[in-house]
């Protein structure tokens, strides 16, 4: 009994290889994979999913209108469903830093459905006289307008999986913090310097409230992606397509993932600007921002246990030092940090890559495919874990903010309109320098009465928020 063959011949334009008789991908991945050795890294599972979603698409339409025949049609859409319901995953081995435009990952796609639809037919992997990764998968298509295509289709689900159930989760659980801490007065600080009394219910608040108009922003710049310029094909020219395809195919493509796309106005533009892509990143990248200034926070509001803030709690999630017994760290709050700033610079790569396209392409755009997708949702996982592991659980040290509040030289803003600027700096002073309390040094100077400095420095006054 002999062994079945561990490799099948292919042919491309250049020649022969042989390929691993088990591979769904063939002989132009193969190349790929000897060409760029590069990273490691292999195209992102959201990426894999918007590709091999416009490969379905394209099926459908060129089934519809009589381009490709309806049993070859039927078998690139049924292995378009076993690759998006998480089978044959391991066959996209293209490393990121590959071809310009992206034209390695496109063919890998194109290989593994030709190579499963031959077999779902019946046939051997490889014969692609019956089905063709060119002229059958991609029918219709060029990697012109397939890749920008799979960036914004996998820049929608990215957002639609990952970040914006991340963002809400967020936002509700500040809320929540806020509505139970509404009662706690702590000292603000401007400078890291002694500020006038708040609540610290309305620090949770302003937060959610920033995470908030984050999110509108990005739902905002989000909508740049559902113009597609899928069916202009080389170089925009719509070549080799059917006049009603791009037109029917964007329609499936608006169904597969329930989305309002529709057809870009010029075909051309939509290849060549990566403006879209640079728009949602920027918005990315001020969420970044923001966010890490907000974990920042976090951790210096929780600084100590004896010889820093500590005015709230995060809750403790492992041990925080090799070496130092009962220590715990802001781990969540540090990680979001870490996240945010590799977020910044993956926009700062986007930006570059995005200005440097020449004429009818952007050959750049596997570098930007991967860094907006991963950047997208590595922040959303990041939002997700720090609601669950950090937000959540937060507690107040109710005493310990008391105490600071009441001890602020700032609680001698108040007194301005009463006493005068300079007359409460002169209380400000004297107090700093004695150790007296503020109440003592205007009373001994009888500056107020003590009922006037009752109701002048009363802190849940001053504390309260203007209403609407």
């Amino acid at each position: 009994m002999t062994n079945p063959p561990t490799y099948r011949i292919e042919k491309d334009s250049m020649g022969e290889r042989q390929i691993p008789a088990d591979a769904y991908y063939g002989i132009q991945t193969l190349r790929a994979t000897e060409n760029f050795p590069i990273s490691g890294l292999k195209p992102l599972s959201t990426y894999v999913d918007a590709c091999v979603l416009i490969k379905k698409a394209a099926a459908i339409a060129n089934t519809e209108l009589a381009c490709i025949r309806p049993d070859i049609g039927q078998a690139i859409v049924w292995a378009a469903d076993e690759v998006l319901a998480g089978q044959w995953r391991d066959q996209f081995v293209v490393d990121v830093y590959q071809a310009g435009a992206g034209t390695s990952h496109h063919m890998n796609v194109n290989e593994v459905l030709a190579n499963r639809a031959l077999e779902i037919l019946g046939e051997e992997k490889g014969n692609y006289s019956r089905i063709n990764p060119n002229d059958h998968v991609n029918y219709g298509q060029s990697t012109n307008d397939v890749i920008p295509t799979a960036i914004r289709i996998g820049g929608l689900l990215a957002l639609e999986r990952t970040l914006y159930p991340a963002l809400s989760e967020a936002i509700a659980a500040l809320d929540n913090k806020a509505t139970e801490f509404q009662d706690v007065i702590r000292s603000g600080r401007t400078h890291l310097q002694d500020a006038v009394p708040v609540r610290l219910g309305e620090n949770f608040r302003a937060w959610a409230q920033i995470l908030t108009d984050h999110l509108i922003r990005i739902e905002a710049a989000a909508q740049d992606l559902m113009i597609l310029g899928i069916g202009g094909s080389a170089a925009g020219t719509g070549l080799n397509t059917h006049p009603r395809y791009r037109f029917r195919v964007t329609e499936v493509l608006a169904e597969l993932i329930d989305q309002p796309l529709k057809p870009a106005p010029h075909l051309m533009a939509a290849m060549q600007s990566m403006a879209p892509f640079v728009n949602v990143s920027g918005a990315m990248r001020n969420l970044a921002q923001d966010l890490a200034k907000i974990s920042h926070d976090l951790r210096l509001l929780d600084s100590g246990p004896k010889t820093g803030f500590k005015e709230i709690q995060l809750p403790p999630v492992q041990p925080g030092s090799s070496i130092m017994p009962g220590k715990y760290n802001p781990v969540m709050a540090e990680m979001t940090s870490m996240v945010c700033f590799q977020v910044m610079g993956y926009d700062a790569a986007i930006a570059l890559a995005a200005q440097a396209g020449q004429l009818e392409l952007n050959v750049m755009m596997p570098l930007i495919a991967y860094d907006l997708i991963q950047s997208i949702e590595i922040l959303g996982r990041t939002i997700a874990a720090l609601t669950d592991r950090c937000l959540k659980n937060i507690t107040a040290n109710r005493d310990r903010c008391l105490d600071y509040a009441e001890g602020s030289l700032s609680l001698v803003t108040a007194l301005n309109t009463h006493i005068g600027y300079l007359n409460a700096a002169a209380v400000a002073k004297a107090s700093l320098e004695t150790g007296k309390s503020l109440r003592q040094i205007v009373l001994e100077q009888g500056l107020l009465s003590e009922a006037e400095l009752a109701e002048i420095l009363n802190l849940e006054k001053m504390s309260q928020m203007p209403e609407d």
